[in-house]
């Protein structure tokens, strides 16, 4: 009897290890908008769905980090589903108050830009395996904001 519970067991680890997954991109990611607090960029993540019916996403989470730290972190809750057979666009919209990009002066005179890398976790309900996060990275430069987008 123990044999074949172990069968049924070895099959169903296989067989769940081998299901297809939705897969995610980071197309862009670019400024924004300036608010009186903050800073906003725009991630654009490409998410393609595999199976016949749409997916429910719980959150997305994010870190950017320029010069090695930490520049702003947070979640998206419950950013809607993923179509069934289809590729979703979802935005991605992080922050980074003012008080920090001025500590980021430094990187920012030498070239107008900042060096950031993004890290994004794109977490989905899944039907039989229960939550599943999709992990993202990339890295990149994004302009910073000019006079004219102040105003």
């Amino acid at each position: 009897m123990s044999q074949l519970l172990n069968k049924a067991k070895n099959f169903v680890v296989e067989n769940v290890a081998n299901v297809k997954k939705p897969e995610a991109t980071i197309n862009d990611v670019d400024f924004k908008r300036v608010s009186g607090d903050s800073v906003e960029y725009l991630a654009k993540v490409s998410v393609t769905n595999p199976y016949g019916h749409p997916i429910p996403i719980c959150e997305i989470s994010y870190t950017l980090k320029s010069a090695g730290r930490v520049i702003a972190s947070g979640t998206v809750p419950d950013p809607g589903s993923l179509k069934a057979s289809d590729t979703t666009m979802l935005e991605v919209p992080v922050k980074v108050a003012h008080s920090i990009m001025v500590s980021l002066a430094k990187d920012v005179c030498a070239d107008g830009d900042i060096d950031y890398e993004l890290d994004l976790g794109i977490t989905i309900d899944l039907p039989i395996i229960g939550n599943f996060t999709i992990p993202l990275s990339t890295k990149g430069e994004v302009k910073l904001p000019t006079l004219s987008d102040m105003f």
